[in-house]
This record gives C-alpha cells, structure tokens and sequence, in this order.
C-alpha cells in the first residue's frame, strides 16, 4: 500500500525541525500529504509551533493545503488542537498511513513519553521515529531487526512498500535476540515471495546488551532505516529490566521504523 498521509505530531520546538525535516523526506518519496498536529494541555491554538510550522514548510519548499484526492504532490497542513496529548496522537493516527514522531530529546523522555507509547500501542499504524541529527535519505538501505515475534511481523509487513523501493536489504538476527516463532531463513523465503532480494547478518550482544549489537550491526550495514517489532516483551517489564526496544529508542542515531 503506498503512503498517501502522514501525520506529524510535533510539540516541542527544540525537536521539532529535524522530525519536520524526516517527515519532509517521507512526504517527497510517497508523494504524500504531511499532516502536522500540535496538541496543548493548555488550550491555545499552538502559535509559536504554527509559526514554526510556516518557516519550516517555506524553507523546504512544500506547499501548504490540505489534502486533495488523486493529487501525488507533496503537500503539508498544520492543526492545533487542545486535550492530552497521548489520546489526541493516537486517535488521529488511526486514519494516517504512518505516524511520524521526533526522537526523544533525553532518556528519560523516551520512559516517560506517553504520547510515543501511545502511537504504539494504540494506532495500529506503522511508526517512524526521527533521527536526532537530519538524515540526507530514509529507506534506501534497509535494516529489519527479526526475531520471529508478532511484532516483528507486523513491522515486515508494514514495511513492504518500503522494501519495494530500498536498494539493498538485510535481516538482522541473533540467538539472543529470537523468540518461538519463524527464524531468519523464513524471513528470506517470505520476502523472496515478494520478488524481494536480501541478505543475513547475525549479530552478537555488546557487552551483553542485545541492542547494541543490534545498533552497530546496523551501522556497519549503513543502514539509514531500521524496522522493527516494539515491545515484544511488556512495556513495563523493558521499563523495568532493560529490552531491545528500550535500548535501541534511547540510543539509535538513524531513522527508526516500528510496529506492534
């Protein structure tokens, strides 16, 4: 399924240029409409975000409309609306092909955030995370982190479109990382169903955190976007004890695709 509308949640100003710049990249490669939505507790029509918004849309060159049927030219809007955050998010998310986050300005931002977990587990919609540096490209060389969970095959599915257009692609595994279910192997035979070429990279644990190995074999891949599965275990138990998705929101530096 092409991406047709793509929602930005956008509520800080010190993040948000370089998720508006992600977005933008989105937005061009799909031909897609970039929705842009500012929520405030306290009930003013997101000002200085919309003025933000106006600059951000000028200097990138993107028309401001709304969204027109049949119309494959990259346009943004911008809505403010009052209430909290996580409900307002997740609910206009349901009706966006993908749902675009910046990344959590500090770790302690990525426990807490209840908006992002939201998206997550209430959209039902692919969700992108921006880099917190702006990426020159998002999708040509695709990562998919795989260890056989539901959630993982989500994320693959979510990201057929993607695979579709990426020049090189590679499945990430490792012993420490599988759970029951399909192995990498099938991964490959799946994605061949679909005409799709990739390759295998096991990776090892990094001082015996699972997710960073993840991480650098990513990087050594020149990965510029990384699919995955989130929370196969519990949000509480990874908030808890540490897990993969934990790991790689607090510490990936490339844009980050997942999907439960």
């Amino acid at each position: 399924m092409a991406i047709r509308k793509i929602l930005l949640s956008l509520q800080a100003i010190d993040t948000a240029p370089v998720a508006f710049s992600a977005a933008v990249l989105v937005a061009r490669l799909w031909g897609a409409h970039l929705a842009v939505l500012h929520v405030s507790s306290t009930g003013d029509r997101g000002g200085s975000m919309r003025e933000l918004f106006g600059r951000l849309s000028e200097e990138a060159g993107l028309p401001v409309a709304e969204a027109k049927a049949g119309v494959d030219v990259p346009t943004a809007s911008f809505t403010a609306i009052p209430g909290r955050e996580p409900d307002i998010v997740s609910h206009q998310a349901r009706l966006a092909d993908l749902i675009v986050v910046p990344h959590p300005a500090s770790v302690s931002e990525i426990s807490s955030s209840d908006a992002l977990h939201a998206v997550l587990f209430e959209s039902a919609k692919p969700v992108l995370i921006a880099p917190r540096v702006a990426s020159s490209s998002i999708g040509r060389r695709i990562c998919v982190g795989w260890n056989g969970t539901a959630e993982s095959a989500s994320a693959v599915l979510a990201a057929l479109p993607w695979l579709e257009r990426a020049e090189a692609i590679r499945i990430l595994w490792s012993a420490d990382y599988q759970r029951r279910g399909p192995l990498a192997p099938d991964l490959e035979k799946y994605l061949a169903c679909h005409k799709l070429a990739v390759d295998r990279a096991a990776f090892a644990a990094v001082n015996n955190v699972v997710g960073a190995g993840l991480l650098a074999t990513a990087a050594e891949f020149a990965c510029d976007l990384l699919v995955m599965g989130a929370y196969s275990h519990s949000r509480l138990r990874q908030l808890i004890l540490g897990g993969v998705t934990r790991h790689v929101l607090e510490h990936a530096t490339i844009p980050l695709m997942m999907h439960r």
